[in-house]
C-alpha cells in the first residue's frame, strides 16, 4: 500500500525483454541505503518487486499484463519515473490509499501553465469515469492528486509547483500516456450502489 506522495525519482537506465517480460533497471536520483530484495516499490504508480540491487540501481520484472496496463513499456532511456516505498503502519497518511494496481493509462490532452500552476487535463476510458468525481482523489503515475473537473471522458488536475518540480509531471507533453489509478474507496461506493437490494 502507498500514499502517492512521492519521496524519489529515478531514471531508466537499462530496459531488456526475455519470454514476454520486460525487465526495467533504475537508477535512483536519491540513493537508499535500506532497500532490500524482493521489497515491494511503486514505479509511476505501479507496485513493483524489487530482483536485483547494485547501489543506486534497482532491477524490476514486469510481467505481459503489467505491460498492457500500463506506460512502463513506453519508457525510453533516460525517461524519469516517480518512486515511492511502501506504506509504513505508523507512517503519516498524507495522500490517499494508492494500492499501486494502475486501473488503466489516460492521455494528456492539454497542459497549461494557469496562474503560476499547471493544470493537466487527461483523458481516460468511459469505464473509468463512473469512479471519477470532482474533488476526489486520483493516482496519476503514482501522485496522489485532486479532481478539480470532469467533462465527458476527461478530467483535470491542478499541480502545485512543488510537485511539479519534483515528480515526473515536468517532463510529460500533450499526448504522453500517463498511469490511472482511480480512488478504492470510489469503488467501493459504486459496487454498493450495484448492489441487489
Amino acid at each position: 500500500m502507498f500514499t502517492g506522495i512521492i519521496e524519489n525519482l529515478g531514471s531508466v537506465e537499462k530496459k531488456t525483454f526475455f519470454g514476454g517480460m520486460l525487465r526495467l533497471t533504475i537508477k535512483l536520483a536519491k540513493p537508499v541505503n535500506d532497500i532490500r530484495l524482493g521489497e515491494s516499490i511503486s514505479v509511476n504508480g505501479v507496485c513493483l518487486t524489487v530482483t536485483k540491487i547494485d547501489k543506486d540501481l534497482l532491477t524490476f520484472d514486469i510481467l505481459e499484463e503489467t505491460k498492457a496496463k500500463t506506460n512502463l513499456d513506453d519508457l525510453k532511456i533516460r525517461d524519469m519515473v516517480n518512486i515511492e516505498r511502501a506504506l509504513k503502519a505508523n507512517d503519516r497518511l498524507s495522500g490517499h490509499f494508492v494500492a499501486g494496481h494502475v486501473d488503466n493509462t489516460g492521455i494528456i490532452r492539454r497542459k497549461e501553465l494557469r496562474n503560476g500552476s499547471y493544470v493537466f487535463h487527461i483523458a481516460v476510458s468511459k469505464e473509468l469515469i463512473p469512479y471519477i468525481v470532482p474533488k476526489g482523489s486520483i493516482a496519476v503515475d503514482g501522485i496522489s492528486l485532486t479532481i478539480v473537473e470532469v467533462k465527458g471522458n476527461i478530467f483535470s488536475v491542478h499541480i502545485i509547483p512543488h510537485t511539479y518540480k519534483n515528480t515526473s509531471l515536468s517532463q510529460k507533453s500533450n499526448s504522453d500516456k500517463v498511469n490511472i489509478e482511480v480512488d478504492q474507496l470510489s469503488k467501493y461506493a459504486a459496487n454498493l450502489n450495484k448492489t441487489p437490494r
